[in-house]
């Protein structure tokens, strides 16, 4: 497939006049993305604030603010629910109800602990926030004894939240019973419309209905040829409702709940969770022996549940029916996180993504987009089923530095500042073009311009646990 981006050496050096640029422009959107004690995606958006959004968003505040990276997560999980879920979206009771929909009244949560009624959703997100935490107090301790002090002490505060958090999603959500933590709705994924979840989805009932009764707000501040689509949203909806009027329980929920998947990059990030609380457990003073002997299960799961053998690539596993996606996307990479994932199966996820399916920057010019370019549906504007992403493709440069693929890694790192300095802060960008697609000024990509700009290396915490 041709691309159009190749202008220039895709491997060259960022100059240090495009990181100055970048760096200062990085940290004007995070300055102007910052309400009160939180971080919103984007202001016109994306309103509230997101959990997966907070952790990335954390990893570019640690240069900047560190301050804000510890009270954005702080504020995240101070809404945290009694029995550990930390939830998708936060809301911000400044914020109108007709500013983001569904808001808070669509997903009724009651009161719990502190926190009002309606003020989070019932949803969860990938668990990078260990991970992000620990990046943090690394940055710190760098500074000396008394940051690393006084950083110690946020670690502290968040050490038994994060634990819980991954109890949750190790215990109530292993609705597998094979080690996995299933996701019941694709926006707990992160990449919401993947096609990943399409098979999954075709069994979950579409009531368009939904949509007389309910108004779509994103279509009205963003293109809605690069959203999902109307079917999609409708099958969103009813599977929020399914679970809101069961409580938002998670009992014997491959029998009652229609969409309930095992996502290899959800699983990744959480087994690379615990591989953070190791160290952050040290600091803390707490056993970080059930930390170690968890990332090595939930590996071992992923690998033997989660990889196919005759395509030799990981995929999303429908709990219900036993059957493995038939789509290549970008979270069947996200394994590379894992520092114990057997080695034939790492140079399988680095096979496929230097393939013409996927596409390193050594080749494109660009980083990888989110779905097989080769796929027939393949669709170069519509959110994750074909446009790049930063965060993923952040994932995957640290996942190629646990295994020792540092030029590789180096390639995406350039490739990553050379396409947002020339784009913009976008949400995401066209997989040919590189122009930028969705929200502007959007604040993971900012952060992450920040973390990429800063650091070029890789902890050794993550090359072994």
């Amino acid at each position: 497939m041709k691309m159009h981006l190749q202008t220039t050496d895709p491997t060259a050096a960022v100059t240090s006049t495009m990181s100055a640029d970048l760096w200062n422009s990085a940290a004007s959107v995070l300055d102007t993305n910052w309400s009160y004690d939180h971080m919103v995606p984007s202001r016109r958006l994306y309103p509230h604030q997101w959990s997966w959004d907070a952790a990335f968003i954390a990893l570019g505040l640690a240069y900047v603010n560190p301050t804000r990276a510890w009270r954005d997560l702080r504020s995240l999980f101070e809404a945290q629910w009694p029995d550990g879920r930390v939830p998708h979206i936060v809301f911000d009771p400044l914020t109108a109800e007709g500013d983001y929909f569904p808001g808070p009244g669509f997903w009724n949560v009651p009161a719990y602990g502190n926190r009002p009624a309606r003020g989070s959703t019932g949803l969860v997100q990938p668990a990078l926030h260990a991970v992000a935490a620990w990046e943090v107090y690394r940055r710190a301790a760098s500074h000396g004894a008394a940051c690393a002090h006084e950083a110690g002490q946020q670690l502290k505060w968040l050490y038994p939240r994060l634990v819980a958090q991954q109890e949750y999603l190790s215990r109530s959500r292993e609705a597998g019973g094979d080690g996995l933590a299933s996701i019941v709705h694709p926006w707990e994924s992160g990449l919401d419309n993947s096609p990943s979840w399409d098979s999954a989805m075709a069994g979950v009932p579409a009531d368009l209905g939904l949509l007389q009764r309910y108004q779509r707000r994103d279509i009205e501040v963003a293109d809605a040829a690069h959203r999902p689509t109307d079917l999609d949203y409708a099958r969103y909806l009813g599977l929020v409702l399914n679970y809101r009027d069961g409580g938002y329980g998670d009992a014997d929920l491959a029998h009652r709940h229609a969409f309930v998947v095992e996502c290899p990059a959800f699983n990744a990030i959480l087994a690379a969770a615990e591989l953070a609380l190791v160290h952050i457990a040290a600091v803390v003073g707490a056993d970080p022996m059930a930390h170690r002997r968890r990332a090595r299960q939930i590996t071992e799961a992923i690998s033997r549940h989660l990889y196919d053998e005759r395509s030799a690539t990981f995929r999303a596993r429908d709990v219900r029916t036993g059957i493995l996606s038939p789509a290549r996307c970008v979270n069947g990479l996200v394994p590379l996180l894992l520092p114990d994932l057997p080695r034939d199966q790492v140079e399988a996820i680095m096979a496929e993504a230097a393939s013409p399916r996927f596409g390193l920057p050594a080749t494109t010019g660009l980083p990888v987009p989110s779905y097989d370019r080769t796929a027939t549906d393949f669709d170069t504007l519509r959110y994750w089923r074909g446009p790049i992403w930063i965060n993923v493709n952040w994932l995957l440069r640290r996942g190629m530095l646990v295994h020792g693929y540092r030029n590789e890694a180096e390639d995406l790192r350039t490739a990553m500042l050379r396409l947002v300095h020339r784009s913009g802060h976008y949400e995401y960008f066209h997989p040919e073009t590189g122009a930028g697609i969705g929200a502007p000024t959007f604040s993971w990509t900012a952060a992450l311009a920040l973390d990429l700009l800063a650091d070029r290396s890789v902890p050794a915490y993550a090359r072994a646990a």
